[in-house]
């Protein structure tokens, strides 16, 4: 996970700020191609989404939090991966201006800690209705999670997915 502070450059019409910039991502070392924007907009407090990846391991996230405030959950799913199982919680908002860089391999979701939020995704790889899978937001390798206000909107799809249980059963 890579977290992503905005530089702003303020002059009496407000600030500036580049929210992208492939040559930032180079020089940490991250290959990201966006082949997809997407937003998406919770109309109320405590909606969770997620948490969602594609079991091919192909795509990649850049989010950021334009109206509203979310509480990010990112966790490595990858085997091989020296943070494997490792968790990374961020305060999102339109107003702190940060973004956050999702590794392919790795779970990615959002409770929402205010009404209207809307979310920005920059992707790297199209999305494929058959390689969504999921991680619940109450699975027992996510317990040290403390979700920060009662969870209000989940729905049936997100709730329901199985029990984490062995690295490869994503990825097969």
């Amino acid at each position: 996970m890579y977290l992503l502070d905005l530089e702003e450059r303020v002059d009496t019409r407000g600030f500036f700020a580049r929210n992208f910039c492939i040559n930032e991502f180079r020089d940490q070392g991250i290959d990201f191609t966006v082949v997809q924007s997407n937003m998406s907009y919770s109309k109320q407090k405590g909606t969770l989404r997620g948490l969602h990846y594609q079991s091919d391991c192909k795509e990649a996230k850049v989010v950021r939090c334009t109206r509203g405030v979310i509480f990010d959950v990112v966790i490595d799913l990858r085997p091989n991966s020296v943070t494997f199982l490792q968790y990374d919680l961020n305060e999102l908002s339109e107003f702190n201006h940060k973004e956050i860089y999702v590794p392919p391999g790795c779970a990615h979701g959002f409770l929402t800690l205010e009404a209207d939020s809307e979310i920005n995704y920059l992707v790297s790889a199209m999305y494929s209705p058959e390689l969504e899978k999921g991680l619940r937001y109450n699975d027992t390798i996510l317990k040290d999670v403390q979700w920060p206000i009662p969870i209000q909107i989940i729905t049936e799809k997100d709730l329901n997915y199985p029990d984490y249980d062995a690295p490869l059963m994503y990825y097969q």
